[in-house]
């Protein structure tokens, strides 16, 4: 069972990352025109998928053999001189919750009725800064060796 939430994890990664480009990319381009159903759909997408993948995340941070293990089994002190462990048990799950926390803002904006420019300023800052958050804390490939593209395919 961790192995395929691991999988479906690691797909949803791709497609946060696809909805927050889409995102900002209807943010930047459609700054001052008024927004539409389609933009707050796109917007519930993103944190819908967010939330169900953060789930999936905790669920593996508690019962997986990476994450709350490492702190449980070496103690804060030993985890946070090793960086994988570190990486793991502390940087992952707390940039990924600062982003999953900044899409959730994102929405309450989206549903506010304020000024489209104004509206999309923000969410263009939200979106921007949750993207570089994630980014920084995915754990990419080149990063860990052990740590496919995709995850769950090979």
């Amino acid at each position: 069972m961790y192995n395929g939430l691991l999988g479906i994890h690691s797909l949803f990664r791709w497609i946060i990352l696809l909805l927050l480009i889409v995102n900002i990319f209807r943010s930047a381009v459609d700054s001052s025109e008024a927004f539409t159903n389609a933009d707050k759909k796109w917007n519930l997408r993103l944190l819908i998928i967010a939330h169900i993948n953060l789930l999936i995340g905790l669920y593996q941070y508690f019962a997986g053999p990476k994450g709350f293990v490492f702190i449980r089994e070496y103690g804060m002190g030993e985890v946070m001189k090793n960086s994988v462990m570190r990486f793991w048990a502390v940087e992952h799950i707390t940039g990924m919750i600062i982003a999953i926390v900044l899409i959730t803002i994102s929405r309450s904006v989206a549903k506010k009725e304020i000024a489209p420019a104004q509206k999309n300023k923000k969410l263009l800052t939200l979106y921007v800064i949750a993207l570089v958050v994630i980014l920084a804390s995915v754990p990419w490939p080149f990063r860990f060796s052990d740590v496919p593209w995709f995850r769950g395919l090979y």
